[in-house]
């Protein structure tokens, strides 16, 4: 099964359930797929809707922060709602350290050294580790891996 066809079925469930706020989510990210689908005239394997979930995610976040700055504690505490239930189609994160350990070795395959190197290695950082990390520590690791 794949992943579109599973948040498919956890919007039927959750009409079944009458769960506004999940159904609510899960509506965000299906439109969110069917417009890239429809702009780009391809039909999403799973990486895509990785890649989709990790954007709705991060843009969640940032909401939350503005909320938060602004006093709004009801509409941040929506928005972390809804990162909980979109966090649920990411696969597992790799810990810190196992990003750090993925950077060094990416940096010794391409043989990258100083801050020049940096766009390649982010590149090549970016494909191998796309949905498995958030792409802000895979930057500080990549940073920290060339500044030595």
């Amino acid at each position: 099964m794949s992943l579109k066809d599973r948040i498919t079925d956890d919007m039927k469930a959750a009409m079944r359930a009458k769960d506004a706020a999940r159904l609510s989510a899960i509506r965000m990210l299906l439109a969110a797929c069917k417009q890239r689908e429809v702009d780009e005239r391809i039909v999403l394997d799973d990486a895509a809707v990785v890649a989709i979930v990790d954007k709705l995610i991060k843009q969640r976040k940032d909401s939350v922060a503005a909320f938060e700055q602004g006093g709004r504690a009801e509409l941040a505490a929506k928005e972390a709602a809804e990162i909980a239930v979109l966090a649920a189609y990411l696969p597992e994160r790799l810990s810190p350290a196992q990003v750090q350990a993925e950077v060094a070795a990416l940096v010794a395959e391409l043989g990258a050294s100083g801050p020049a190197d940096m766009g390649r290695t982010m590149a090549a950082a970016k494909a191998r580790l796309a949905g498995k990390a958030e792409m802000s520590a895979v930057s500080a690791a990549v940073k920290a891996a060339l500044a030595r």
